[in-house]
């Protein structure tokens, strides 16, 4: 199980963010790319924030209550970040995911540009993956 990467079962192809943009648009992004959140990076791809449901909601929220125009990504993205690296270990991973809040993980490379992201249901579904290989052994 230790040889499990990040980097088998990591998207490559995220829903990403851009900072200047409308929380609406952020959350047509989320909707349609079916993410609970994902990264805010600059031009260079390096990330610099992070957004999720729940930040877009709640703005949307005050907005309404207000009668505000909607604010942008960068009002409402969070900028400490956890990430991972794509040669991390997925039981490594998993174990972090047990104690930290995130669902969705960034993963960058040693310079901080962004490779892709994992989820928690990609871990899941890599260890259950490799529990199934062993069964079938075993069997």
């Amino acid at each position: 199980m230790d040889l499990l990467k990040v980097a088998d079962y990591m998207n490559r192809h995220p829903v990403t963010f851009d900072a200047d943009m409308p929380v609406e648009m952020a959350v047509d992004r989320l909707i349609k790319g079916r993410q609970t959140g994902g990264p805010v990076i600059d031009a260079q791809r390096k990330i610099i924030g992070f957004i999720s449901e729940q930040d877009c909601l709640a703005r949307m929220l005050m907005s309404t209550y207000h009668d505000q125009q909607a604010a942008r990504v960068s009002d409402v993205m969070r900028t400490e970040v956890l990430t991972v690296k794509e040669y991390d270990g997925i039981i490594d991973l998993a174990q972090t995911m047990l104690k930290a809040k995130p669902k969705l993980y960034p993963v960058v490379d040693d310079n901080g540009h962004l490779l892709g992201i994992i989820t928690r249901s990609d871990v899941l579904g890599a260890i259950d993956k490799e529990l199934h290989s062993h069964y079938s052994k075993a069997g």
